[in-house]
């Protein structure tokens, strides 16, 4: 955390938690202080973090002791230093913090619950039964509703693992992955829905069902894309139901891709961006959330899991910018919690990218947003009227999308955020260092909630870095650092 030194960071902020360091004359040199050119830059959070023969912990650029250690062994509680806001602030911070109350039904072994993604190497072939193999084409073109529901049965039912051959495997009506599931892809299978049956923004219908509602079980699910093709205004393109107890459900490596690749309809030659007049294509409105957890779903695991709906056509060979829509990003409103996400983003979703509402016991790892390149031409309230019982947010002609949203909810802890908001209509100039900051105005909501705590939250493009109650409580004039706006620590208690 040294480079550049304190008169030209170039170190943003770094988050560092159940780590162990051993042998090591100093842990941790940092060119951050409190007058630095950045005023964030070399932001720091540590929290339970054993050393081993660690003579100093924290060492300052000229070589001073920030934070001693020690010639044994010890544990950091918790430790920071950058700007806080407990709720209210900046106050500077460089000292110890007290760590999370973490819940227990998160933790294993006095840490955060993690876990490797299955390879399932040592099971025998028989193990397996695949998808093309049982009737599905994976081509792109055929139905393969009917053959894949009926692979997908026999294999829970069998115990079997579901190995989708690599392809593109479309459907017309919703795929259901019952409790007992192991589904893995090759070279990221797509599931692709198509057809009027998911075109109906009034009556939304799942692409991939995972449990129907009430069900318990455990599944795991990894390296697939879940995709649509052309309209598909009524597509969720993953639902979740199921309640796991026990070890928890999984997802490695599954991701939601909306438009931009060659057969998805939603490409270039039907969606090109423009920054003119902008009225929506309903050609172009390609789902209508990425993924619901709704109200009795609990206990799943989400490592790596990108929701992404498509800003530029990743077969043109120009990386041509298009607008495609999709209404709402990854939604949790389980009313039990217990959720796990680990390296995941949510991009390009027209009312928010991440919401949570009337519900607890969460950790998130480092999660990722970008506002959608096109709004607010036109804005967040177009095309998807707000739904109250999904708690929409409103909005007016000039706002764009939220990045985080949280309602009624107690206990998240995010280790780690960057929500950006790069483009006006188009335009980079609101997101450049000397612009202000003036691509939309709020990016992170905080409504009715108790027991969030936000370590190094980053943010880009927006004026307002943290609403509470539908007002500002930290901006980013306050916060700058290298590129971001950071702000170390944040609680509401």
């Amino acid at each position: 955390m040294n480079a550049g030194g304190p008169s030209s960071p170039e170190v943003g902020s770094i988050t560092l938690i159940d780590s162990t360091i051993t042998n090591t004359p100093v842990g941790i040199i940092t060119a951050y202080t409190p007058s630095s050119n950045g005023k964030t830059s070399g932001s720091l959070i540590l929290e339970n973090i054993n050393i081993n023969n660690v003579p100093v912990m924290i060492q300052d650029n000229g070589g001073g002791t920030i934070l001693g250690g020690t010639g044994g062994s010890a544990n950091i509680a918790g430790w920071g230093q950058g700007h806080a806001y407990t709720p209210n602030g900046p106050s500077s911070l460089q000292g110890p913090i007290t760590p999370n109350a973490r819940p227990g039904s998160l933790m294993q072994g006095g840490v955060y619950y993690s876990r490797s993604k299955p390879q399932y190497q040592n099971l025998p072939v028989s193990a397996f039964q695949s998808t093309r193999s049982s009737g599905a084409a994976g081509n792109g073109v055929a139905d393969d509703t009917y053959a894949l529901q009926q692979v997908i049965n026999n294999a829970a039912a069998a115990g079997a693992i579901l190995f989708w051959d690599a392809g593109t495997y479309r459907v017309t009506s919703t795929l259901t992955m019952p409790p007992g599931s192991k589904w893995v892809g090759e070279s990221y299978s797509v599931i692709m829905s198509s057809g009027g049956f998911f075109n109906d923004m009034n009556n939304p219908k799942p692409v991939v069902r995972v449990g129907n509602p009430g069900q318990t079980g455990q599944v795991e699910w990894s390296d697939m894309i879940v995709s649509t093709q052309g309209a598909q205004a009524g597509a969720v393109l993953i639902e979740w139901n199921l309640a796991t107890s026990g070890t928890p459900s999984g997802m490695w490596d599954v991701h939601a891709r909306i438009g931009g690749f060659a057969g998805s309809q939603l490409s270039v030659a039907q969606c090109r961006a423009t920054s003119g007049a902008n009225p929506v294509n309903p050609s172009c409105i390609g789902g209508y959330m990425s993924m619901h957890v709704t109200p009795g779903a609990t206990g799943l695991y989400m490592e790596n899991v990108w929701l992404w709906t498509a800003d530029h056509d990743i077969d043109d060979s120009g990386n041509t910018q298009i607008s495609v829509y999709n209404g709402r990003g990854l939604y949790i409103e389980s009313a039990a919690g217990t959720f796990w996400l680990y390296g995941t983003a949510v991009e390009h979703h027209t009312l928010y990218q991440y919401q949570f509402a009337n519900t607890q016991n969460i950790f998130m790892a480092q999660i990722q947003t970008e506002t959608p390149y096109y709004q607010p031409n036109p804005g967040a309230n177009v095309p998807f009227p707000p739904v109250a019982s999904l708690n929409d947010p409103t909005f007016s002609a000039t706002d764009s999308a939220w990045g985080l949203r949280i309602l009624n909810s107690q206990r998240l802890f995010i280790y780690g955020a960057g929500l950006y908001s790069f483009f006006d209509n188009y335009s980079t100039t609101c997101s450049q260092p000397t612009s202000g900051e003036i691509c939309q105005s709020a990016i992170f909501s905080i409504d009715d909630c108790s027991a969030v705590s936000v370590y190094n939250l980053n943010t880009i493009g927006a004026i307002s870095m943290i609403n509470r109650q539908g007002v500002s409580v930290a901006r980013y004039s306050d916060n700058v650092n290298v590129f971001p706006d950071t702000v170390a620590l944040y609680r509401n208690l």
